[in-house]
């Protein structure tokens, strides 16, 4: 077993800024698996913050993000939620970047 001090320098040491589908609870915190190609995966919910829910897989990667093999006492977003929050955030960066491109904007 690895001790809490371990796994701290490792998580902390060894990953970069979380992506924005981690951000929003499409990808493992830990591990990067991706819940849209692998929906039966168990995801727990570790964090929950402005920018959204993050989640991890059930046992190990939890236990890295939370300290808890099961992550937080709450059930996460459902995938499909998920993944329509995230589409929408996308399309709102896309269209915020289209029209600061634009001649004649503030910008």
């Amino acid at each position: 077993m690895y001790s809490q001090a371990s796994i701290s320098s490792h998580h902390r040491g060894s990953r970069s800024a979380p992506t924005e589908e981690t951000l929003s609870g499409l990808t493992c915190a830990i591990c990067g698996l991706d819940y849209r190609t692998a929906p039966d995966a168990e995801a727990v919910l570790v964090s929950r913050g402005a920018e959204g829910s993050t989640v991890a897989c059930q046992g190990v990667c939890a236990r890295m993000a939370s300290g808890s093999a099961t992550g937080l006492d709450e059930t996460p977003p459902p995938l499909a939620e998920r993944v329509r929050r995230y589409e929408t955030a996308v399309a709102r960066k896309q269209g915020e970047q289209a029209q600061d491109e634009q001649p004649g904007s503030d910008a």
